[in-house]
């Protein structure tokens, strides 16, 4: 009878994955939502997709928050969590938000010496510009988007990283591409960028002399992991299940249930690109890899 249980449980959670994913014991995001300054229209249907991959998966659960008071180790009233309670954090932010001096050492601890996570989306590289720390964990700061949203030819350097390998070696997909300053490639393992071969590089507000556009990366921050990517700020984007299954898999890395070697490598040569695929809302269904 208890194997019978099991594997119905199993096909209720996409097969052969599913019998495992119940039997783990779940992680706890946070994933938080603000924004000082511009408002991205994708957040809500983005943390929405998020909170659903880890409810349908049974890898973690999620607390959606769009105040900056549970970034603490302080004890909160009325029983609220605090950063102790969770595996990782998500930002979908911008702008300064408010985080006194505690805070901002709290969630630089978290990450650095209690080895959590730390997930980063398309915005989280606007956040606190004005904070070096941030910036050094997360990995560079936003430096104008010089094509606006567009459809962006991208490269996959790291197919081995878990949720990279669902997409084309190179596609397109209409989305914002940040351009990064503070950003070095010996401090993080860029896991794809833009095909710098198809780009309007006369453009004025161009100015990585590198052509180095980075669309995903990984690093470690002491003990802990941080992954971002720019893609994200086409809502309908999120309905894609290569998205998906790339920020899943991305938070499954962070949270450490799976292991990538992240390994900091320089901008591969520009020649030899693979053909160019449009990628939409595609065929791939993701089901979280067994690791």
């Amino acid at each position: 009878m208890l194997r019978m249980a099991l594997l119905i449980l199993g096909v209720a959670f996409g097969g052969r994955y599913g019998a495992q994913t119940v039997a783990q014991p779940k992680k706890h995001l946070l994933v938080l939502g603000e924004e000082k300054g511009y408002r991205h229209e994708a957040v809500s249907h983005a943390i929405a997709t998020i909170e659903r991959l880890g409810r349908e998966t049974g890898l973690w659960t999620t607390a959606i928050r769009t105040d900056t008071e549970v970034l603490t180790k302080k004890k909160l009233e009325y029983n609220a969590k605090n950063l102790n309670d969770f595996d990782a954090v998500l930002f979908y932010t911008g702008g300064e938000l408010e985080m006194n001096d505690e805070q901002k050492a709290a969630l630089l601890s978290f990450v650095h010496d209690d080895g959590k996570g730390f997930i980063g989306v398309h915005s989280a590289t606007i956040t606190f510009t004005g904070w070096p720390e941030y910036g050094e964990m997360i990995g560079g700061y936003f430096d104008e988007h010089p094509w606006g949203t567009f459809d962006a030819p991208i490269l996959v350097e790291d197919p081995s990283f878990p949720g990279m390998q669902q997409w084309p070696k190179s596609f397109v997909l209409k989305d914002e591409i940040y351009q990064m300053k503070d950003f070095s490639r010996d401090k993080v393992r860029v896991l794809m960028r833009l095909d710098a071969s198809k780009l309007d590089l006369n453009n004025p507000r161009v100015h990585r002399k590198d052509l180095d556009f980075a669309v995903a990366w990984a690093k470690v921050y002491g003990k802990g992991r941080v992954f971002y990517s720019t893609l994200g700020h086409v809502e309908q984007n999120w309905d894609d299940p290569r998205m998906q299954g790339m920020y899943g898999e991305a938070i499954k890395w962070a949270m450490g249930l799976v292991d990538a070697d992240v390994t900091p490598r320089p901008l591969p040569s520009q020649s030899g690109n693979a053909r160019t695929e449009s990628v939409g809302n595609g065929r791939f269904s993701w089901i979280p890899a067994m690791r």
